[in-house]
Formats: C-alpha cells, sequence, structure tokens
C-alpha cells in the first residue's frame, strides 16, 4: 500500500468537530498512522497530534513533550487534579495562541501501539498536552475555551482559516 504523506486539517475542516469512533483493537493500521502522525507531528514542530487533525476519526493521539514518545489508542482520563492555565497553540488552529484552564495532573488509561494497557500519570504541560489531544477526540478546539469578547478579537483570523480549509477541500 503506497504510503500518503499526511496532511493537517484546519479549523473549518468537519472532521475536526467529529466525535472520533474507538478502535475495537490495536491493527498493523493503527500502528501504521500513529507512525505517520508522530512523523507528522515532528515534521511540523508539535507537541502532539490527534487522528481527527489528520482526517481519520478514530481514537489515536501521539505526544512527545520531549520526554519520549507516546502512542496511544482509545486514550480516556480517569482522574483529574488541581488547576492551571497555559498558552496553548495548535496545528489545526494556526497563528492563534489561547490560554486554555485545564487539570494540573490527570490520570489517562489507554492501549499502546502493541494493544497493551497503559496507565498514565501526567502533571503540567505533559497532562495539558494529553488534554488537549483527547479534547479532538471529543470535536473540541482551544476555540471554544475562549470567551465571547476573545473570540470578537480573533474573529477574522478564524474566519480567514475556515475560508482556506474550504478552499483547500474543493482542491481535493
Amino acid at each position: 500500500m503506497p504510503e500518503t504523506r499526511l496532511k493537517v486539517r484546519i479549523l473549518g475542516d468537519p472532521v475536526l468537530r467529529k466525535k472520533a469512533k474507538p478502535a475495537k483493537e490495536v491493527t498493523a493500521e493503527h500502528r501504521r498512522i500513529l507512525n505517520l502522525m508522530a512523523e507528522s507531528m515532528y515534521g511540523s514542530s508539535g507537541i502532539g497530534l490527534a487522528a481527527p487533525q489528520i482526517g481519520i476519526s478514530t481514537r489515536l493521539i501521539v505526544v512527545d513533550i520531549g520526554e519520549g514518545l507516546y502512542k496511544l489508542v482509545n486514550p480516556k482520563i480517569v482522574k483529574r487534579q488541581g488547576s492551571q492555565a497555559i498558552q496553548e497553540g495548535c496545528l489545526s488552529v494556526p497563528g492563534i495562541c489561547i490560554k486554555v484552564r485545564r487539570s494540573k495532573q490527570v490520570w489517562v488509561e489507554a492501549l499502546d501501539e502493541n494493544n497493551r494497557p497503559l496507565k498514565i500519570e501526567a502533571k503540567d504541560l505533559f497532562a495539558c498536552v494529553l488534554q488537549h489531544e483527547i479534547d479532538h477526540l471529543e470535536g473540541r478546539l482551544i476555540i471554544d475555551y475562549t470567551s465571547f469578547l476573545e473570540k470578537l478579537k480573533i474573529k477574522r483570523k478564524l474566519a480567514a482559516l475556515k475560508k482556506n480549509a474550504t478552499a483547500a477541500k474543493l482542491q481535493l
């Protein structure tokens, strides 16, 4: 099967707003997608990427905050603690940074790429990135955390992103 170059979907693409479906079991195709996602994340200088961001509505994420790559299948947050607010960017909402309030610590359960159960306890930036990517699996974006006033301030940028996403889709 020929490799396809992954293209990160931009705000306005409907796949970003869909709730991703769980994988029944981890397959060779899931492992291939996770590897391509990791390459794409590193190539975009990102620290996390969710499958919906590349047009695949399956519960897969990759994360690396500089401490090693995590490839997670069907991740879910089972416990949260504390609070933090971090300025976040997103590969699917380029050029926009938003301060998002999230849990300071999370416990996540998932499967690894070999179908083995994983339990992760994450704090600070790692917790933030896991929550951000799991949000993508639920169809949520960082702009959903902004106030009405903040949305007005970035309205033109958001409209331009949506227009570019629509134009790119028409070219496919």
